[in-house]
């Protein structure tokens, strides 16, 4: 699976090289220090060991007649057993080859030899097999080097890795927190809202592209207050007229009233579609937010919804914990989905509301039995002046739904709509609770 964070992927390539630079470290040590060492001591010892072998007799012992040579086996430490010593059975015959050893061993000595390496309880112990002396073997114990000796070079090469790994944590992780940050910041502005400023720090190319994300940020700020001001022109200067125009229709005779009719219902629609365009572009002001029951929100719209040509059905659901958020938008979400399953089904609907199981959303769902819609064409339905195809008709102003998305994405919630099995479409909207909060 493919790593896709930055701050994994540096973590991954900090602990790659530190142990590639352990495993050189070691390289380095047991080809540049440890290897000439022991290659210096087989050189001293074959050389001892064969001038011994040349001088004796009898090939199945050691003749070590000079003094000079004898302290110096003496010295390191070279003893001899036979196959049958009780120490050849306990130690040589669990002992490991030295592959390397041995080809050094055989050279010098000029004869096939067998070198074998232990531990016994004080130090690492050398066992020679040589083949000009079938029935014994040389003990050389290496009392330099202990099996301890290796336990601070691990512990100091483990601890070492340990710094590093926790150094490249630390430093990976504060170079990522403005990135962190930016990442939080841009998602508050997809969904509508304007964060503060952020704070340019990092290095040179963070703070350039968190420099160029705060002149982001003011331009669509500023793009915002004029679209609101915009919005906010165009409808007072549109109301005015229609105003006028429905005052003088109200005014004209009862003969005309067939015309009157009409042109009233044009206003009233107009006077909608207005409504509708500032419901849409409305800015959300998250410091309003408050607890909101959403089966009260449920039953007032079952209520004021109940009197047109609609058979509502209401379930609420039992200890509900209140939603965050405006109850005034809320409402909207809802009411904008009944009206939608009313204007599209056949009479009858159903408005439930529920919460989940780890009590961190409340949901509301609306049920109707229309012709339901065509599963590709489901994403669609909440793009602005997008009206469903042709089973759902063409009423409406094309708003409600992208109306009822705005408002889920400024309060954090989601909704899920699909086709019923038994016919007709179905629509729930959830929304974090105050516990979740």
């Amino acid at each position: 699976m493919r790593i896709r964070s930055s701050f994994t992927q540096s973590i991954i390539i900090f602990f790659t090289l530190l142990i590639a630079s352990q495993v050189y470290s070691y390289y380095a040590v047991f080809n540049y220090a440890l290897m000439p060492s022991l290659q210096q001591f087989n050189k001293i010892l074959g050389h001892e060991i064969s001038l011994m072998l040349d001088e004796s007799n009898n090939r199945d012992s050691l003749k070590i007649g000079d003094p000079a040579r004898h302290r110096v086996l003496d010295q390191l430490g070279v003893t001899i057993h036979s196959l049958k010593n009780p120490l050849v059975e306990k130690e040589y015959n669990q002992s490991v080859p030295i592959e390397l050893m041995s080809e050094d061993m055989s050279h010098e000595l000029g004869v096939n030899t067998e070198v074998r390496m232990t531990v016994d309880s004080h130090s690492y112990v050398l066992w020679m097999k040589i083949d000009s002396m079938p029935n014994s073997l040389l003990r050389i114990p290496l009392t330099e080097l202990r099996e301890g000796d290796f336990a601070p070079l691990f512990r100091n090469s483990l601890f070492m890795a340990i710094l590093i790994v926790a150094g490249g944590w630390l430093f990976v992780r504060l170079q990522n927190r403005p990135l962190i940050a930016l990442e939080k910041a841009a998602k508050e502005v997809g969904r509508g809202e304007i964060p503060p400023p952020l704070d340019e720090k990092g290095p040179s190319e963070i703070r350039a592209v968190t420099r160029a994300f705060n002149q982001m940020s003011r331009g669509i700020q500023a793009l915002e207050e004029d679209r609101a001001l915009l919005m906010a022109g165009i409808s007072h200067d549109l109301r005015t007229p229609l105003t006028r125009i429905r005052l003088a229709t109200e005014m004209m005779s009862p003969e005309e009233s067939y015309l009157a009719d009409g042109i009233i219902s044009d206003t009233e629609e107009c006077n909608e579609i207005i409504n509708q365009f500032m419901d849409y572009l409305k800015p959300v002001n998250k410091q309003s937010f408050e607890p909101v029951d959403i089966n009260t929100i449920a039953q007032d719209v079952a209520n004021a919804e109940g009197s047109k040509d609609a058979d509502i059905d209401v379930v609420i659901g039992d200890n509900t914990l209140p939603a965050i958020g405006s109850p005034i938008a809320l409402k909207r979400a809802v009411t904008n989905l009944v009206v939608n399953a009313i204007r599209y089904g056949n009479g009858w609907l159903k408005i439930s509301t529920g919460m989940t199981a780890d009590k961190k959303l409340v949901w509301v769902c609306v049920e109707d039995n229309g012709p339901g819609i065509e599963q590709e064409q489901i994403a669609k339905l909440f793009e602005p002046f997008t009206r469903g195809d042709t089973a759902r008709g063409s009423e409406g102003t094309g708003l409600g739904l992208a109306i009822v998305k705005r408002i889920i994405s400024q309060h954090h919630g989601s909704v899920v709509i699909n086709n019923r099995s038994e016919g007709g479409l179905r629509a729930q909207i959830s929304f974090p609770t105050k516990q979740a909060k």
